[in-house]
């Protein structure tokens, strides 16, 4: 019988994750009030969260473990620099406080699996 799962039923598929997590800011940028305030920590916030998944994807395809490391590492700063975001529109629009708080703790956790798969292909470097 095949197997009735799609891609998004699988738990440690990172791609999709970060792909799904660029689009659930995405619609979280649709709901801040557009002024000359937010304009900004908008663009920056889609930026820097999109820019999460495209790294990863890229160091998926990377041709040296150097470039797969640094593309990781883009994808950490990339996350943290999400939260940041995320802390100033909650900051400047305390009604989304709430709604922010769960991309908070994915991008936080996106930056705890960036750290781990960075740290273990560096330990993996030194058993070649």
């Amino acid at each position: 019988m095949p197997n009735d799962q799609n891609k998004t039923d699988k738990p440690y598929d990172l791609e999709e994750r970060t792909a799904k997590f660029g689009e659930d800011i995405v619609n979280f940028a649709k709901l801040i009030p557009q002024n000359i305030v937010n304009r900004n920590l908008i663009s920056q916030l889609v930026r820097a969260s999109t820019s999460i998944g495209s790294n990863y994807c890229e160091a998926d395809c990377a041709e040296t473990r150097k470039d797969f490391e640094h593309k990781l590492a883009i994808s950490k700063k990339e996350a943290k620099e999400t939260r940041f975001w995320l802390r100033q529109i909650a900051n400047a629009e305390p009604n989304l406080k709430e709604a922010a708080k769960p991309l908070w703790r994915e991008a936080t956790e996106l930056n705890l699996i960036f750290v781990a798969i960075i740290k273990k292909s560096r330990s993996n470097k030194f058993k070649n």
